[in-house]
């Protein structure tokens, strides 16, 4: 039986056949006919209108994280797309699924310069697993399937649906489409048993085996598969900010973060282990440092489901391709079962040197200004246990990172790659919609609260149970500590003058509560806690704060520093 219906009808319907249930909108003269067939279909699709276009990304972005399951930004032309590019560009560098739906002009129109035209395909192909026009109704089901099946298969990223008004306006007669191969395509490439069995006699040889935990694991759903291989090869594992909450913090081979502001006694191990294990991470810089003298004594294994990622930046020794659930699980299948208590114990002094010079005084300071440091760590202490964290960027994602908590998978959601400031409240906005069981926290700084604060709309529109702590030091922090540190103090456009964000919280609606007196803080938190929906910290931090400690720019990860009178050694 026909049943014909207008393109704009055939991707709502293609949507809810890829099971879609929440899409983050903004709508436009060239969309607008799918926004008509979206109005006979709010009992089962939730529309969550945005207040800018970059937030539907970034609620898409936040959606997929905390689901695992493919976020949906629906926009218009134009402006309405190029306002997509951040987002999609930040999931394209950390791996998240997310599908894009754009309007376009119709086809006799293209490249003739109409109003709102853009090639958004020749834009976006760099930055997308896959960029697309559909140009004829009856391509729409086909074309959805490949996005969705594109987007979260392999490793994840963002796909592109360029809908030109004409196949909008056609009619077609539609049926589902299933996609499952794509020729030329392996998004999960079988496992090389030579490879397996490599890896598996360099693990079994090694006396020093350090695992590096990154988000990949997150991403194949390997979380049981790591903690089988780390405690069965007693391997002691830390964790890349990506990879926070791929191993619960309390687990006893947790040796903490990895990187420029991560914990000493990890990246002072990277340069004294005689194997890495990189699991579902990229090397980047902000973890390697300066590459030249990054684990030079240390054979390495690098597991990954990309192909391209192997010798980018660190030579491996050995290369497991392949989805690190699957792979993880034969390589611990072949391994011998072991105990590497002395190697473990030497870590146990550099943590506690770090917890003497930094942590203590961070999370308990005693006197003076409210910290960062202490602000995260008295809200993680209150805090549900299956709570989500969403950051910003800057010294409050990194001050996050570190003192949060983390007991379940899909806890961190922040901007690893691209480090875009005022992801956090955009995001955090399509975790509660991901994830409506679960709290979530949003930490930003008056710096990227002020780039997105307009989504602050969406949440007095829906109800969105964001709990949003500001940490309000009057300056763009992270970049004042390196001209702190390295061009003398000379604070060029990092001080910032910002709005009483109490007159804000009214104008939305929205709880709101300042503290700048840390014997009123525990109570404000627990306020915060207990409000039945959103809600507005607002903490008064130390203003010239620093983020310790550090690997100094282009120095080995074992160079860290504690203090910036350090920074030359």
């Amino acid at each position: 039986m026909a049943n014909i219906i207008t393109g704009a009808e055939a991707l709502i319907q293609s949507l809810l056949n890829q099971g879609v249930d929440t899409a983050f909108v903004y709508p436009g003269g060239n969309i607008i006919r799918v926004f008509d067939s979206l109005f006979s279909h709010q009992s089962d699709l939730k529309q969550i209108l945005v207040r800018h276009e970059q937030g539907a990304t970034h609620a898409a972005q936040g959606y997929a994280r905390i689901s695992g399951k493919p976020g949906v930004a629906i926009v218009t032309s134009g402006p309405g797309a190029t306002n997509t590019l951040t987002g999609i560009s930040d999931a394209m560098l950390d791996s998240t699924p997310i599908v894009v739906i754009a309007g376009q002009v119709g086809t006799d129109a293209l490249g003739t310069d109409a109003f709102q035209e853009i090639d958004l395909v020749g834009v976006t192909q760099p930055i997308t697993k896959w960029s697309y026009q559909i140009r004829r109704a009856q391509d729409i089901s086909w074309a959805v399937a490949r996005a969705f099946y594109i987007a979260q298969s392999g490793r994840p990223g963002p796909v592109v649906l360029d809908f030109t008004k004409t196949a909008q306006n056609e009619t077609v007669d539609y049926s589902p489409e299933k996609i499952d191969f794509v020729r030329s395509y392996i998004p999960s490439p079988e496992p090389d048993m030579s490879e397996i069995e490599a890896a598996a006699r360099l693990i079994d040889c090694s006396t020093r085996p350090l695992v590096l935990v990154g988000h990949g694991v997150e991403l194949g759903n390997a979380e049981n598969e790591l903690k089988a291989f780390i405690e069965k090869a007693d391997a002691p594992a830390a964790r890349t900010l990506l990879g926070l909450s791929a191993l619960p913090s309390g687990h006893p081979l947790n040796m903490g973060m990895l990187g420029m502001h991560g914990n000493l006694a990890p990246n002072v191990m990277t340069n004294r282990c005689d194997l890495l294990i990189a699991v579902g991470m990229r090397f980047d810089d902000r973890v390697t440092s300066a590459v030249d003298s990054y684990a030079r004594q240390a054979k390495i294994i690098h597991l990954d489901i990309d192909k391209s990622e192997f010798g980018k930046n660190v030579k491996p020794d050995v290369t497991v391709l392949g989805d690190c659930r699957r792979t993880l699980a034969l390589i611990t299948e072949r391994i011998s079962r072991t105990c590497h208590k002395e190697w473990i114990k030497e870590f146990k002094p550099l943590a506690q040197k770090e917890h003497e010079k930094v942590i203590d005084h961070a999370i308990n300071p005693g006197e003076g200004p409210l910290l960062m440091g202490e602000v995260v760590n008295a809200i993680a202490m209150q805090a549900p246990s299956d709570a989500a964290l969403v950051t910003d960027v800057g010294l409050n994602q990194m001050f996050a990172a570190r003192y949060f908590k983390y007991s379940v998978p899909r806890s961190i959601i922040t901007s690893g790659g691209l480090g875009t400031m005022g992801f956090s409240l955009p995001a955090a906005i399509g975790a509660t919609f991901g994830d409506q069981e679960r709290m979530v926290f949003s930490f930003q700084g008056d710096g990227g609260f002020q780039m997105n604060m307009q989504e602050l709309g969406t949440i007095m529109e829906t109800g969105a149970p964001v709990k949003i702590i500001v940490m309000n030091n009057s300056y763009l922090g992270n970049v004042r500590q390196w001209q702190q540190m390295m061009f003398e103090s000379r604070y060029s456009c990092t001080h910032m003058t910002s709005p009483d964000i109490s007159m804000i919280a009214g104008a939305y609606g929205i709880p709101f509560r300042r503290v700048m007196d840390r014997r009123e803080l525990a109570q404000a938190i627990s306020d915060m806690i207990a409000a039945p929906g959103a809600f507005i910290l607002e903490t008064i931090v130390l203003d010239e704060e620093n983020v310790m400690p550090m690997i100094p720019g282009h120095e080995p990860v074992d160079h860290m520093i504690f203090t910036i009178d350090e920074k030359w050694r």
